[in-house]
């Protein structure tokens, strides 16, 4: 099998010491491409460093809700900058987090706009993040929707309602290891089923999020366990790995605007 993480955070300091084992241990396991998913502008250049170092690995460009509160016309040019390096595919993450309130709802809401007008300018899909907004999210996306959206919905953890209003916005669905655990993945594995799994990616969201298999053993996630995330996912829908593998790969290079034999 040939699989693509579609959002990771390789850049978090906890892979300094061995990245290049952690790489290493992803094309073992058949990982043949990630993207790195940026948070802020230092991280985004960070992405873009480890893109240009590692065949396979591509990047974004974006200020996280986290990190809204920094937002600024300056920032914002100089991530529009970073957005011309052919290695990067995508702009996010960016969206709306009402859990942790890092940052003030405006700076959130404006920031998530401004970034929005930003990747259509240039004619990136966008990795989104939403987390209780209290349907805010949606309404954003639906009154300022344009004809050319495009992006995913990282981490999907939302319910039924939330998941055909994205869908019918023509958005793809990121599946995290989530999926793979007992009590927490119960209702995500149930709405698998209202999935068009030409709408579906995988994803690690590593460090963060370690699938059930790889939790009992290490704390840390890594683009290697993405494939436990297929392979749940494959059980799920009771169809052969082989193939929801294929059809993965080429949705997210579709996403992406990757050629698949030209992967580097």
């Amino acid at each position: 099998m040939k699989l693509f993480d579609s959002h990771c955070h390789l850049d978090d300091h906890s892979y300094h010491k061995d990245i290049d084992r952690v790489i290493k241990r992803q094309q073992q396991a058949g990982v043949a491409a990630a993207l790195i998913a940026g948070v802020n502008l230092q991280r985004s250049a960070k992405a873009i460093e480890l893109a240009e170092r590692f065949p396979g690995i591509y990047a974004a460009v974006g200020l996280h809700p986290h990190d809204a509160r920094n937002g600024s016309p300056e920032i914002l040019n100089s991530l529009e900058h970073l957005a011309q390096h052919p290695k990067v595919k995508a702009w996010g993450e960016i969206g709306l987090d009402f859990n942790r309130m890092y940052s003030p709802r405006g700076k959130q809401e404006q920031w998530m706009l401004r970034q929005i007008e930003a990747a259509a300018t240039l004619q990136l899909p966008i990795i989104f993040h939403e987390r209780d907004s209290q349907g805010r999210f949606l309404e954003i996306l639906t009154t300022h929707r344009s004809n050319d959206l495009c992006g995913v919905i990282h981490c999907f953890s939302g319910n039924r309602q939330e998941l055909h209003s994205y869908l019918n916005l023509g958005l793809y669905i990121g599946i995290t290891g989530i999926v793979t655990m007992q009590q927490r993945g119960q209702d995500l594995r149930r709405l698998v089923a209202d999935m068009p799994v030409d709408k579906i990616l995988i994803e690690t969201d590593a460090p963060y999020l370690t699938p059930a298999p790889e939790k009992n053993r290490v704390r840390r996630n890594e683009p290697a366990f993405v494939k436990s995330v297929l392979l749940k996912l494959a059980d799920v829908l009771n169809t052969d790995p082989q193939i929801i593998a294929e059809q993965i790969w080429a949705n997210t290079c579709r996403l992406y605007n990757i050629e698949s034999q030209d992967l580097s």
